[in-house]
């Protein structure tokens, strides 16, 4: 995993369309589901008439945390779905990355929410 000024990359040795189901598998071992996939290349060259390679975003949400980061705080509502990327950089080759830090945004939201609920002490965020 490598760290970049927006977020945490992989790079893969496999195609493009293997990559996004190995992300998706992913996404999917950790119990997110995929609720939205814009497929950046297309949108660009309907939109713009404009040339990109294959790039898609896909939009996972994880509904038991989203349920309770919500309930805990409305606003975390704006790192929802958690985003990732899948792009191609070459035949065989592809990366996939995600935002750094809203993933644990999102699961701090619910695990405050948990504790609410439970009666548990939660310590305040700083």
């Amino acid at each position: 995993m490598q760290e970049t000024p927006y977020g945490l990359k992989v790079t893969l040795g496999v195609p493009y369309e293997a990559a996004i189901e190995r992300a998706m598998d992913a996404l999917k071992a950790q119990g997110f589901g995929v609720l939205t996939s814009i497929d950046v290349q297309q949108t660009l060259k309907t939109k713009l008439d404009r040339d990109f390679r294959k790039y898609v975003i896909l939009g996972a949400c994880n509904p038991s945390l989203a349920d309770r980061a919500l309930h805990a705080e409305l606003e975390v509502g704006l790192l929802l779905p958690c985003n990732v990327i899948v792009y191609e950089t070459g035949p065989a080759a592809s990366v996939v990355a995600r935002a750094p830090g809203a993933g644990s945004v999102v699961a701090r939201a619910a695990a405050t929410a948990a504790g609410r609920m439970s009666g548990a002490s939660v310590m305040p965020r700083r």
